[in-house]
């Protein structure tokens, strides 16, 4: 009966030879597409990160109009372009030059007239044996025990040229494969093991570099969406910028045009009225003329008569000069204009600076992170919300482990979340606050003890201190002149570039920045709410979410 099961067997093995799936175990499982269930051809990648071959994915795709992945069923708003995934491509090449079952078959060797093929090949008969021709090695006992392999042509490689022994054992030392007499000659202090025991260890082998080059696939595969994704951040970046800078400009031209329209109608409405009031000088004028030209025909008259009766009654005033106004230089005077100009500038010069702080603000907005608050730096007397967002100073010390990462003196915390390169940016809201310290810390900074915040010392911040001063914390402390009281303030860093800066969202102004810095350390978001000072300064600090239509 187990002659029959195992003749079932083979016969079965006869007909369905290896395939490429149980040749090469998972790695052929992982390079099959899932859409026509063979090894990938031409391998392209969907967003969702599925693969492919890529006439089996247009396929899919051909008149539809959402296309999707026919795995996960994920849909895209737009068709992918489809790129060939070059480093999977370069795997199944591999794959398909090591794995590849050969396409030629071995023959029996007893077979007279027509040669049928081989089932199994026997090392110490050095014969190959199709399945008639096999079956009295399944049931003589003698034979029972002769070593049966899958048919090979070159049966040679698998006996030992000097005893003609089959190659049963593996010698360590000599990496080479030997038969059981070469253990008593050559190799008989060598480490030498069974060739099944060698080969299970080499497979062992195989499957960790399996392991490793189907985590090499994910991790490139992992990249390349990275790359797209923040290829598609990037650009989606650069069209916001674009948009507001066009905004921007319109504004500061709508402006220009309202100041000009403003500035000619102004000198219009001047000019009016200094005409109107020239008018009114010429008439005044033209009547004193008219007085005067009666006055010397009077006294003409006067002058040509010949009644010195006349001349004795005239009225005394005719003999001097008539009264009239005292006419000063007339001068064009254009300085109202100027100061109307000036005026104007300036009003325009404003404008210009409030558009472009604006614009500045939104592009760093669009960097902004998701910070929460570290419990484990917390400063023993600070409270902090169960979501991490909210940090006070509560008066009494709580009992938690002195970490070497926590504040024991200063009243300070730091977030969660580390960088170490790029930009990042997020707001805290600073209402009801007396006194507070803002910004961000290195994560070398000494935690223990006093501290003087300064970008020597690994801090980078700005405070509010005695209620109305506020103060940029560099090496040398710089008093800063708002025209507001913050409300919520952004921090902005670019790490490359050594920058930290700080805004008032709410009026959308510049309050301060440290340029020039050198980061070598990941850097951390800091805060410090100081002490309550017996209820006036109870408010916590409060990271909010930012809100780019502000």
């Amino acid at each position: 009966m187990a002659e029959k099961i195992r003749s079932r067997k083979y016969r079965r093995s006869r007909d369905n030879p290896p395939s490429l799936s149980s040749s090469s175990g998972l790695l052929a499982k992982e390079l099959k597409c899932s859409v026509c269930l063979d090894v990938f051809t031409d391998p392209v990648s969907t967003p969702c990160g599925h693969n492919f071959c890529k006439s089996c994915l247009n396929r899919c795709w051909e008149n539809i109009q959402n296309c999707f992945c026919p795995f996960c069923k994920e849909t895209f708003s737009k068709r992918p372009d489809l790129k060939i995934n070059t480093a999977l491509s370069e795997v199944v090449q591999l794959f398909q030059k090591k794995f590849i079952l050969s396409k030629s078959e071995v023959l029996c060797d007893i077979c007279d007239e027509r040669k049928l093929k081989a089932l199994k090949s026997c090392l110490v008969c050095q014969t190959s044996y199709c399945e008639t021709h096999l079956e009295p090695h399944l049931r003589v006992l003698s034979l029972k025990k002769h070593k049966l392999m899958d048919p090979v042509e070159n049966m040679k490689d698998y006996i030992c040229q000097k005893h003609e022994r089959p190659l049963e054992l593996f010698c360590r030392d000599d990496q080479t494969r030997v038969c059981v007499f070469c253990t008593d000659g050559d190799h008989k202090t060598h480490n030498t093991v069974p060739l099944e025991e060698e080969s299970k260890e080499k497979k062992s082998e195989l499957m960790k570099t399996q392991k490793d080059v189907q985590q090499m696939i994910q991790d490139k595969n992992k990249k390349i969406q990275d790359i797209k994704y923040f290829t598609e951040l990037r650009r989606k970046s650069t069209e916001r910028e674009k948009a507001a800078s066009v905004e921007l400009f319109s504004d500061l031209m709508r402006s220009i045009e309202r100041c000009q329209a403003e500035l000619l109608e102004m000198m219009e409405e001047k000019q009016k009225a200094a005409e109107k009031q020239d008018e009114e000088l010429i008439q005044e004028l033209q009547q004193e003329i008219t007085e005067l030209k009666m006055r010397d025909t009077e006294l003409d008259h006067l002058l040509h008569t010949e009644d010195h009766l006349q001349l004795l009654q005239i009225d005394p005033s005719l003999c001097s000069p008539p009264h009239t106004r005292n006419w000063p230089e007339i001068s064009m005077n254009t300085d109202v204009s100027v100061e109307t100009l000036r005026r104007a500038l300036t009003q325009l010069q404003e404008t210009l600076d409030q558009k472009l702080s604006q614009t500045v603000l939104r592009r760093m907005q669009q960097y902004a992170v998701d910070v929460t608050l570290d419990p484990d730096t917390a400063h023993p007397n600070l409270i902090l919300s169960n979501d991490g967002k909210q940090v006070r100073h509560g008066d009494i010390k709580h009992g938690v482990p002195d970490y070497p990462e926590r504040f024991d003196k200063c009243a300070s915390v730091l977030g969660k979340e580390g960088f170490l390169s790029g930009r990042f940016y997020f707001e805290v809201q600073l209402k009801g606050k007396s006194k507070w310290d803002l910004g961000v810390a290195r994560e070398s900074i000494n935690r223990k003890g006093k501290i003087r915040v300064s970008p020597q010392n690994g801090y980078w911040t700005v405070g509010l201190w005695n209620e109305n001063e506020y103060w940029a914390c560099a090496d040398s402390y710089v008093l800063l002149s708002l025209r507001v009281k913050p409300q919520k303030v952004g921090v902005f860093v670019d790490y490359e570039e050594g920058l930290v800066s700080f805004y008032d969202v709410e009026s959308r102004s510049h309050i301060y920045s440290f340029t020039g810095q050198s980061f070598t350390n990941r850097i951390y978001p800091y805060f410090c709410p100081f002490s309550n000072d017996s209820g006036k300064n109870s408010a916590p600090l409060i990271i909010s979410p930012v809100n780019f239509n502000e």
